[in-house]
């Protein structure tokens, strides 16, 4: 796999997991992990450690 390959491959990922967390705030679906109900603040900073590492890899692949 090429590096601009693994970059866009890498970015759409992140943004896909951006966008679902972001749909999840918007909608107020509730998020459990077994017995964990998982507050909404944990989706505000997944929602924006995904989206930096979407527009990263993004950033990156257009320096090439």
């Amino acid at each position: 796999m090429s590096h601009k390959t693994y970059l866009t491959v890498s970015g759409m990922i992140f943004s896909v997991i951006a966008l679902l967390h972001l749909a999840r705030l918007l909608a107020g679906w509730p998020a459990r992990i077994g017995v964990w109900d998982v507050p909404t603040w944990a989706s505000w900073v997944t929602l924006i450690l995904a989206a930096s590492l979407a527009f990263s890899a993004f950033r990156l692949k257009g320096r090439r």
